[in-house]
């Protein structure tokens, strides 16, 4: 499954890159998020609550970011399991400054399996997009 978007923030590329690395803030701004605790440079671990419909559950995982370019583009990559299955997936971060804003774009890679796959692809999809722009909306109001 692939998403893709733009986010565009009110504030320095420098402004919005240390926004989006700094651990507390992503912990505070991830929907679902119950913890993140670093376990080394750039790599943590996460325990997350997500439903999507009939089917809920917690997510134990690990996330590390990768192919760091400051202050223009990285890599977030993550994996998890649960009872009701699995997600692992990749997005591409990449940050352009114009006029005193920041404009994020965005591409992921998710697979998942178990249960929520019974869910449907498109409703999935859907959802992925919908978190992604509520952890954005999160993070500018730290700005």
């Amino acid at each position: 499954m692939k998403i893709e978007g733009s986010y565009t923030f009110k504030a320095s590329r420098k402004r919005v890159w240390d926004l989006l690395l700094d651990p507390k803030i992503m912990a505070q701004c991830m929907p679902g998020c119950d913890g993140l605790e670093e376990v080394g440079p750039d790599q943590y671990e996460a325990t997350m609550k997500i439903g999507i419909a009939a089917v809920k559950g917690t997510y134990k995982g690990k996330v590390s970011i990768k192919e760091k370019q400051a202050p223009v583009h990285y890599v977030l990559s993550g994996e998890g399991s649960g009872g009701p299955g699995f997600i692992q997936g990749e997005m591409a971060i990449d940050l352009d400054e114009k006029d005193g804003e920041t404009i994020l774009r965005y591409s992921a890679d998710a697979k998942v399996g178990g249960l929520i796959a019974g869910v449907g692809q498109r409703m999935i999809g859907g959802i992925a997009k919908v978190t992604v722009e509520q952890f954005f909306k999160k993070v500018e109001s730290f700005i």
